[in-house]
């Protein structure tokens, strides 16, 4: 597709075959456990653990969105977390050295257990201040996630690739809270872009999906191997669903970046927010780097409230935001996540993911219960 065409209509078109007289412009999904395979096997569809046509379509539109104009494969998962196992396990061996986030994704600790117990060297350090170079030496891969989930802190890319790919350490970077949208980490260097696609990228919040893009297709096969080896396959009708729901990425993502905009504004003046968070705020610590690197600041803000019983009665008196974890959906969320146990962050902290309502319905149910809390 041509590189200069823009978002809206990318998101619309990518990844449709050629037009066929009498046949839909995305075909439905395809079940099929396995295909007519007379002979060799040497057609690209065998059995359905391997390839599925609705994949295929599905990783060529997401490609075109990871790097428009360009050569890229990109391999579809059941999950975001298969997505970045497949990464992660596909590439590094006993005695190799990882460095993730130490403010990341709450089940990376998970996936740290599981690295040392195959003998995985795994280093952390936070994202803002570019903290993960100083442990980067002798590193195999570097993992990053800007802006990281839930604080939004954002850390320079292309600095970050700069000094690994110096000492042959390669990159991946998830671009979940992003999307590429927002954001394009193989244009900033990157050697892997990997998200979950149940976020912004499908924002409906009714399927699991995850994905990863590389430019060097010796590092595609072997995520693609792993997925294979592990049967971490996404379902026909999922990866259907996900690719339909592309089609109004552009639209969504446009309306939620300037909700959350709006609400963060909003949310400066409340005595009782402190800690607000949200890229897109000039007097925010990561805008100046935000805006270097990132094409929209993303539909995530957080904040912190005085207590965890303050931040329990604002969640109830919302009346258009769901209490439910996740983000990136149409309908605005919001969570305290402390309840989770799994990350370092104050009891009345809240992760709000803003949706696709009308930006003055939001915001006034947002300050409405607000006030409800603090009464």
């Amino acid at each position: 597709m041509d590189k200069g065409i823009g978002d809206g209509t990318r998101a619309v078109r990518a990844g449709l075959p050629k037009p066929v007289k009498y046949e839909p412009p995305l075909p439905g999904p395809v079940f099929a456990a396995h295909y007519h395979l007379p002979g060799e096997p040497t057609g690209p569809y065998t059995y359905g653990r391997d390839t599925n046509p609705t994949w295929t379509h599905l990783e060529q539109a997401i490609g075109e969105l990871e790097a428009p104009g360009e050569a890229v494969e990109t391999v579809v998962f059941s999950s975001g977390m298969a997505a970045i196992s497949a990464v992660l396990f596909s590439r590094l061996r006993a005695g190799d050295t990882a460095v993730l986030p130490s403010d990341g994704y709450q089940a990376l600790p998970l996936v740290r257990e599981q690295l040392e117990a195959y003998g995985i060297e795994v280093r952390t350090a936070r994202t803002g201040g570019d903290a993960q170079l100083a442990a980067l030496e002798g590193a195999d891969l570097l993992w990053i996630e800007t802006p990281s989930n839930p604080e939004l802190d954002v850390c320079d890319v292309r600095r970050l690739v700069a000094a690994a790919h110096a000492q042959g350490t390669l990159v991946a970077v998830d671009n979940t809270l992003a999307t590429p949208l927002a954001q394009r980490p193989l244009s900033l260097g990157a050697d892997y872009s990997v998200a979950s696609d149940t976020k912004g990228m499908t924002g409906h919040g009714d399927l699991l999906l995850g994905h990863v893009t590389c430019r060097d297709p010796e590092l595609a096969a072997g995520v693609r191997h792993w997925r294979k080896v592990v049967g971490a396959i996404p379902g026909p009708m999922e990866t259907w669903l996900a690719h339909r729901s592309l089609a109004t990425l552009h639209l969504r993502i446009e309306r939620q970046c300037a909700n959350a905009l709006a609400l963060a504004r909003a949310l400066g003046g409340r005595p009782e927010v402190t800690g607000l968070r949200y890229p897109g705020l000039v007097d925010d610590p990561s805008y100046r780097l935000a805006t270097a690197q990132m094409r929209r600041y993303g539909g995530v803000l957080s904040f912190v409230l005085p207590d965890r019983e303050h931040a329990e009665r604002f969640l109830d008196a919302l009346r258009l935001v769901d209490d439910a974890t996740s983000f990136g959906g149409v309908r605005s969320s919001a969570e305290r996540r402390g309840r989770w146990g799994g990350d370092a962050v104050p009891a009345g902290f809240i992760r709000l993911s803003a949706g696709a309502e009308d930006t003055e319905d939001l915001i006034a149910d947002v300050l409405r219960a607000l006030d409800e809390a603090a009464a």
